[in-house]
């Protein structure tokens, strides 16, 4: 389902297939730009939604891929890492460090890397969904796939 992306998605497609990952981006009729949204219109569990969310650490951009199901615990965080206070990038923030808007942030296909945490609790899922580079779009692949697409810390971040 490939065809007829956008830009940004396009992107997204090519970095899945650069790193060996075979999930088909799906187009969805309205904008899923919450993990509830995405599951209820996938028909799948909140938590096997893998949200994208941007932080400023320690002066640079940190992803962190949570489950739907958990809200993301930054001081918490910021203490198992070791690194200063963790803040919710501003929507410019967002959109500089991954060329993607908020709602629709994929965990690759950004200008640059990105520092990346993936929630330990989406190991659980056998499928996971990540958003496809638009609120309108999603793809499916397996929590290894999410690690080595991105490179990414495995973390407790609840």
């Amino acid at each position: 389902m490939s065809d007829g992306l956008s830009p940004r998605s396009r992107l997204v497609h090519d970095s899945l297939r650069s790193a060996g990952v075979m999930g088909e981006i799906v187009v969805l009729p309205d904008a899923a730009a919450t993990a509830p949204l995405a599951a209820a219109a996938l028909g799948v569990e909140v938590g096997a939604i893998a949200n994208s969310l941007v932080f400023r650490c320690d002066d640079e951009a940190l992803l962190v891929m949570t489950s739907g199901a958990h809200r993301v615990d930054t001081a918490a965080l910021a203490e198992r890492l070791g690194r200063g206070p963790i803040r919710r990038a501003t929507p410019e923030q967002v959109r500089e460090a991954t060329g993607q808007a908020i709602g629709g942030v994929a965990p690759t296909g950004h200008p640059a890397p990105i520092v990346t945490i993936v929630d330990e609790a989406l190991a659980a899922f056998d499928e996971i969904w990540a958003a496809g580079g638009t609120p309108h779009t999603v793809f499916p692949l397996t929590f290894d796939e999410l690690v080595r697409l991105t490179g990414g810390t495995v973390a407790k971040v609840d």
